[in-house]
């Protein structure tokens, strides 16, 4: 019997855990908190796929390509919106209880750069959570077993391939496969959308063990953060249902930088926030939702709804003020389309994986199918792989001179992550950064392992974008881009402190 860990307990690792089980195999799910406490809990907009008479696989991988800059891997993309509607009825099938209409379809919500609505949601504003919910039940009724509160140190090999893991405690797990699936590294950043638990565990192992990684340049930063209090992420949905982002003055800035307005791209919206919000000093721009009112909001965005009003905001009659954050990674370990890496006996699932299948930008609502549609074939290809068709990668050097550095601390990093390698970059600070974090690196005092995993992956995000000059999707230079950049440091100044967020 093909023993297998899953490190991870989102709707990636979950999903290949189940399907691992399914196909015969003995599963132990990891996790550094309690089952529930991952990304996907916190999503809020939703899942995408083709589900509609009116909708088509083909216009939702467009979308997919668009949202993408072009640079998405067409085999990936196929692969994610055509078994998109499959993964959805497997969902449902483990008790995920989407939204519905009158006539009994799915309710369908409109995101940012959907040709039409196709994004499914489940208690209105909460369907992280449902899914998170079901997926776990299942999980417990399968008789996997689960080890919570487990912190990964690291992979262990003999000669050459994964044959387990290693906890911090110092517990050694064997398996004959490992699948992570910890999330990105939103941690990185002073100011982000993700939970406190993002800070690239599996990432940074499978750099240490040697796996190739890809695109961790990519870092999608969304619009729309709430600028009052601990982060909370307003979902793209909001707009989708018809909000707006003004400026102090009253105006509608967002299509000055693009037709589609509000519903562009994140990454061009995003930078279209930052821009307004130097121009008026650093203070925050506002997304207007009171032409929806209080009762639909409510009924609509139940969770976002509560977090407002619990910052004395009453968004169904006043636009309330929102901020760019760092909110995912596109990039991540190398895998092909069953997850393998490049490394026998390791596979990638999730925002650990980079697939190629986000391209230089995420489209909303595609990261919950990512989860389920390659952690399920991820969780297939465990039970019947026995080759290893990708070959080994070179560890990868970083190259960078020494720079005079602060003393390390997990702040200073978040703060010269946003600094230098945010949403606006340019080579004069990312040459600064990767002094510094060599600096920081060269340093043996003692860290943290998730300070260590952060500052390993900083490292490899820096001078990932330090070798692409041109700007593309998220990754956009300001010594080379071809749109007017402002500068960040007005931005943050006003916005919220780096503390525990939603995220989707």
């Amino acid at each position: 019997m093909t023993t297998v860990v899953v490190v991870g307990s989102g709707i990636a690792g979950l999903t290949a855990a189940l399907h691992a089980s399914e196909n015969g195999c003995r599963v132990t799910v990891v996790t550094k908190g309690a089952l529930p406490d991952t990304n996907t809990r916190w999503a809020q907009g939703g899942i995408a796929a083709a589900t509609s008479a009116s909708d088509t696989v083909a216009s939702h991988a467009a979308d997919t390509f668009t949202a993408g800059a072009g640079l998405n891997d067409p085999a990936a993309v196929d692969v994610l919106v055509g078994e998109g509607p499959q993964r959805i009825a497997e969902l449902v099938a483990r008790g995920v209880a989407f939204d519905r209409a009158a006539d009994g379809d799915f309710a369908r919500g409109l995101e940012a750069a959907h040709a039409l609505p196709r994004v499914l949601h489940a208690g209105g504003d909460a369907t992280g959570a449902a899914i998170q919910t079901a997926l776990g039940d299942a999980v417990r009724a399968a008789g996997i077993e689960v080890r919570e509160h487990a912190l990964l140190r690291d992979l262990s090999l003999t000669e050459g391939r994964v044959t387990g893991i290693e906890l911090e405690d110092g517990e050694r797990l064997d398996a004959d496969a490992v699948i992570l699936a910890t999330g990105g590294a939103g941690q990185l950043y002073a100011h982000t959308t993700n939970p406190l638990g993002a800070t690239a565990d599996g990432i940074a192992a499978a750099i240490r063990a040697g796996a190739a990684v890809a695109d961790l340049e990519f870092v999608q930063f969304h619009p729309t953060a709430l600028a009052v209090g601990a982060p909370f992420l307003v979902s793209e949905a909001v707009r989708g249902e018809g909000a707006v982002l003004i400026d102090d003055t009253g105006r509608r800035f967002a299509f000055d930088s693009h037709p589609d307005g509000e519903l562009a791209p994140r990454d061009v919206v995003a930078r279209a926030n930052a821009r307004a919000m130097a121009a008026q000093g650093g203070r925050p721009v506002r997304l207007d939702a009171t032409a929806l009112g209080p009762e639909r909001l409510a009924q609509r965005f139940p969770t976002i709804d509560a977090a407002v009003r619990e910052r004395g905001l009453d968004w169904g009659r006043e636009p309330i003020p929102v901020t760019p954050a760092a909110h995912y990674l596109m990039g991540g370990v190398v895998t092909d389309l069953d997850g393998r890496t490049t490394v026998p006996g390791l596979y990638a699932v999730g925002e650990t994986a980079r697939t190629g299948v986000h391209g230089a930008n995420r489209l909303a609502s595609n990261s919950l199918l990512e989860g389920a549609v390659f952690g399920a074939r991820a969780g297939d290809a465990v039970a019947r792989d026995r080759e290893w068709p990708l070959a080994p990668a070179a560890p990868a050097v970083l190259t960078a001179p020494v720079g005079d550095a602060p003393a390390f601390s997990r702040a200073r990093l978040q703060q010269l992550m946003w600094d230098d390698a945010g949403l606006v970059r340019d080579a004069a600070g990312l040459d600064r950064a990767a002094g510094i974090l060599a600096g920081w690196r060269a340093d043996s005092a003692p860290r943290g392992i998730e300070d260590d995993n952060l500052l390993l992956v900083a490292a490899h995000v820096v001078d990932a974008a330090r070798s692409r000059t041109a700007s593309v999707g998220a990754h956009f230079r300001a010594d080379t881009g071809t749109a007017t950049s402002a500068p960040l440091a007005a931005v943050a100044a006003s916005a919220p402190p780096a503390r525990e967020a939603l995220a989707c």
